[in-house]
């Protein structure tokens, strides 16, 4: 291993680094993701609203620091220092958001306005470390000999992220609800990791600057339609994952609210719950991997939509108050709700690995910081605006509603999965489109 490692231009401190930058970052992910929303019914208002803003507003944030930091790093050729300071303006921000639960109840605008803005900050240095620094970094070092390798390390990390996230992030809160805790130990770990990369990483030796006129006009140079739609195999992979992923962002911001408010559990067994969902999800890569390598690709992408659906629509019918345990995360109840997990889980990691991998083997050459952007365009910033614009009126029109003591609360229920399944079905059109491309293009290089 050692030596086709050398070969391909990775050695085993790269690998480190690979890991250890990548897992970290989708740790803080998930804390984002997963957290942050429960966060906000745990310690601010049990309203939507405040959550769909946060998701959308972070969105945005993201996305323009993915686009303006990864112009910066191609322009300078250069990811080191936007990993290591954006790692570590990250973690400081993840540790300050937690201190908005200290700001007083009665001044409910203000505390949900620092949790949208604290969020996108953090969103914002998030992504100079981890999109516009780190993606683009491992994409330089993608060579022949070594793309499967970082492309399954890529596609798995979020993954891991997700189930640790999920297991151990439910267990460091625990049933006190000590959310300053995660943030505090997740921040802490996320400022030494970029301390780390600071010491020891460089970049790829064959990384150089590419400067294509001023700053701004190379910024918007990605927004060139001309040039990004004739890449018409790419286009449709991301509008695949894009309409896949509103459907995702109905429900997944809401999941975890519904499993405590909605169904009763508390964060830990909430979290062992999701965990073991996704454990068992996990296994499903491997037979996704090989297919991908036997040029299936487009076979996996169906499956994974497929499977998805039928998990969302599982859920709508099968689980209910009624139908599940929550004094325990194990009880014979509730293994619904954990096939319920695992299904919609497998479709969530099946499809994120497959068209990682898909989409970042068809990006330019020399503009792989930039095109990150695009990644984030359709994987983030779509999805998550487009989602929670339908996700609060749905919650608040049709879930479950409670008069609270600082006024109406706003609880999830299965209706978020019902149309999340209605939205992701429509995620197949575009796959056809790029399964002809795909194959198309499969066939010009045999033919080569």
């Amino acid at each position: 291993m050692a030596a086709s490692d050398r070969k391909n231009g990775i050695g085993l401190k790269t690998w480190i680094l690979i890991w250890g930058l990548g897992v970290a970052g989708q740790l803080c992910w998930n804390i984002e993701n997963q957290w942050f929303n429960t966060f906000i019914y745990a310690k601010i208002a049990r309203d939507p609203a405040i959550i769909s803003w946060m998701v959308a507003v972070s969105a945005v944030a993201t996305t323009f620091a993915t686009f303006f930091f990864g112009t910066m790093a191609d322009r300078k050729g250069t990811r080191k220092p936007f990993i290591a300071w954006g790692y570590i303006m990250w973690g400081v921000c993840t540790i300050a958001f937690g201190l908005t639960e200290f700001i007083p109840k009665e001044h409910l605008m203000v505390a949900a306005v620092s949790v949208v803005i604290a969020d996108a900050v953090m969103s914002f240095f998030g992504s100079m470390g981890n999109d516009a620094g780190f993606n683009a970094w491992t994409n330089d070092m993608m060579r022949e000999g070594n793309r499967g390798q970082i492309g399954a390390a890529l596609a798995t990390q979020p993954v891991i992220g997700t189930i640790v996230g999920t297991l151990l992030g439910g267990a460091i809160i625990g049933t006190e609800e000590n959310y300053m805790r995660l943030f505090l130990i997740m921040g802490g770990l996320i400022i030494v990791v970029g301390i780390v990369a600071l010491l020891t990483m460089r970049d790829d030796p064959s990384l150089s600057p590419n400067i294509e006129g001023g700053f701004w006009r190379q910024f918007a140079s990605v927004f060139n339609f001309k040039k990004f739609f004739s890449q018409k195999e790419l286009i449709t992979v991301n509008v695949c994952v894009a309409v896949f992923f509103i459907g995702f962002n109905v429900y997944f911001a809401h999941m975890g609210n519904y499993m405590l408010h909605y169904l009763g559990f508390n964060e830990s067994d909430m979290g062992l719950i999701q965990g073991v969902g996704l454990i068992l999800a996990m296994l499903m890569v491997i037979p996704a991997v090989i297919l991908i390598n036997r040029k299936k690709t487009p076979v996996v992408c169906l499956a994974a939509i497929i499977v998805a659906i039928a998990g969302l629509l599982w859920i709508y019918f099968m689980v209910s108050p009624d139908t599940v345990d929550p004094s325990t995360a194990f009880a014979a109840k509730n293994i619904p709700l954990i096939v319920g997990v695992f299904l919609v889980g497998t479709g969530y990691v099946v499809i994120l690995q497959t068209t990682t991998v898909w989409a970042k083997a068809l990006y330019p050459a020399d503009s792989k910081g930039q095109f990150e952007g695009v990644r984030i365009l359709f994987f983030v910033l779509i999805p998550m605006v487009i989602g929670s614009l339908i996700a609060t009126p749905v919650i608040r029109s049709s879930g479950l509603q409670i008069q609270g003591e600082a006024g109406m609360e706003y609880i999830p229920n299965e209706n978020i999965f019902l149309v999340g399944a209605i939205i992701s079905v429509f995620a197949i059109v575009p796959l056809i489109f790029a399964w002809r491309y795909y194959f198309v293009a499969a066939k010009a290089l045999q033919n080569k």
